[in-house]
């Protein structure tokens, strides 16, 4: 890491994401050790939901490791951790629902899911550069290095803000199933709800991290100038 204005802020998120994250196993786990009502488990949740809204070409497969759930906007698949494409949990039905969200947006085309899915290869590429453009700007004292840097990083700063909504609205769409169909309520709903919101905040951590490291190699590139 090269020392800037905001190191001590990067290092206090990075701190708070690691505790999110603890949080969010803890979450994770202790509904996941709790049986939905009407004992779905998170792959039969998500092939109703998507026949539901006219998705059956969509298959539903189960992915090795934990917490791996995503869409496949390319292959167009729904990909559930083994744990929660088998496990009839509170938790398991809340992640498949959200990722059905993803699933929903991309079959109306959601501006920020679009968006996404075309900068993420190239702001990928532009994330993995952007700290050995500005390690080589500062040690080679070439300030046009460095700017490059600040502005790749400005764009992984973009991913993640463009990434906020999409997450949003996944969960929003899943909750929003969950509890108009009736497969959760009481205390169910509240356990949904928690570990969507826990995931969530793993975003939130995200969106803070790149903001932070924007705004410390922008005073990085400012004092190499003075």
């Amino acid at each position: 890491m090269i020392f800037g204005p905001y190191t001590f802020l990067i290092l206090i998120i990075f701190v708070a994401s690691l505790l999110i994250q603890g949080y969010l196993s803890r979450t994770y786990g202790q509904w996941g050790n709790v049986r939905n009502s009407r004992n779905l488990t998170g792959a039969e949740l998500a092939r109703r939901m998507l026949d539901e809204n006219g998705l059956s070409n969509v298959p539903v497969n189960p992915v090795p490791g934990n917490l791996s759930d995503h869409y496949d906007p390319i292959r167009k698949v729904v990909n559930l951790s083994e744990a929660n494409y088998y496990s009839p949990s509170v938790s398991a039905l809340a992640v498949a629902a959200h990722e059905v969200g993803h699933a929903i947006q991309d079959k109306v085309r959601m501006p920020a899911l679009v968006l996404r899915g075309h900068l993420a290869v190239p702001l990928s590429l532009g994330m993995n550069l952007a700290p050995l453009l500005l390690l080589a700007g500062v040690f080679l004292h070439f300030t046009g290095l460095i700017w490059l840097g600040v502005i790749l990083f400005g764009a992984a700063l973009l991913f993640h803000l463009i990434t906020l909504p999409v997450e949003f609205d996944a969960s929003r769409r899943a909750l929003a199933y969950l509890n108009g169909r009736g497969l959760t309520g009481g205390r169910e709903s509240q356990g949904a709800r928690a570990v969507l919101t826990a995931a969530a905040l793993t975003y939130v951590a995200g969106f803070a991290m790149a903001l932070a490291q924007l705004l410390n190699v922008l005073g990085i590139a400012r004092s190499q100038e003075d």
